[in-house]
């Protein structure tokens, strides 16, 4: 035992590069170390955006940024790994990128000013507004079906949600906790709740057929099977 950890991702292309306009001259030539799925090993940038445009889901994440909240860009991650259609930064235009793990060039991060600014695009888009919160009155998350059009909002670490994010919402949806501590962090909360949204909507995630490999007889293409309806696989 060495204790090297292995190399992420794939190494330069051996041989002549593909013809084919999503990959990247560059990442062929040098390799492709992201922090990416296996099926976008490659892939420009945009290529993988326009991808992943095709398939996302139709619940959006907001996130409080009234203290440049260290939570933020772990919520980013998982609205990156339950494809939200986008993520809204509340409050803040900056926030703290390191926790999103380069996640954030692949989502639509939409910045509100104030809580009203938000509210009203909200509503202009015909989407109820979900706090996740453990506040009087909160329903238990555990016990209904979030709906299929909404925005989850979240609050900062410590105060959760603001008073204003708390008149904005159209429901209030609280996580079962049995420990001694008073709440979990937004990070944490955020996947929960995404994955509870995952669980009533959405179908299993597409096959990843792994890194392509030149000349390997009847592998299927890079992206195979991507885009298709999450119904259709």
């Amino acid at each position: 035992m060495t204790g090297e950890q292995p190399e992420v991702g794939v190494g330069p292309w051996p041989g002549d590069p593909p013809d084919d306009p999503r990959y990247d001259p560059e990442l062929l030539a040098a390799g492709d170390r992201r922090n990416v799925v296996d099926r976008y090993r490659y892939w420009r940038h945009e290529a993988v955006v326009a991808d992943l445009d095709l398939r996302r889901h139709d619940f959006h994440v907001a996130i409080e940024n009234w203290q440049h909240d260290f939570n933020i860009g772990t919520v980013v991650r998982n609205a990156n790994a339950f494809l939200a259609a986008e993520v809204h930064i509340v409050g803040r235009r900056r926030w703290n990128r390191r926790g999103a793990m380069v996640t954030d060039r692949y989502q639509h991060v939409r910045h509100h000013e104030t809580v009203g600014e938000f509210a009203d695009w909200a509503a202009r888009h015909g989407l109820p507004v979900v706090g996740i919160d453990n506040l009087p009155g909160s329903r238990p998350l555990e016990t209904v079906t979030l709906p299929r059009r909404c925005i989850l909002i979240f609050g900062q670490e410590g105060p959760g949600l603001s008073d204003a994010a708390r008149l904005a919402c159209d429901q209030l949806f609280s996580i079962a906790q049995y420990g001694s501590t008073r709440s979990i962090n937004a990070g944490v909360a955020s996947g929960i709740a995404m994955h509870a949204w995952i669980r009533a909507h959405a179908g299993p995630p597409p096959a990843d057929p792994g890194p392509p490999v030149p000349g390997a007889a009847g592998r299927p293409a890079p992206g195979v099977g991507v885009g298709q309806p999450l119904e259709s696989i």
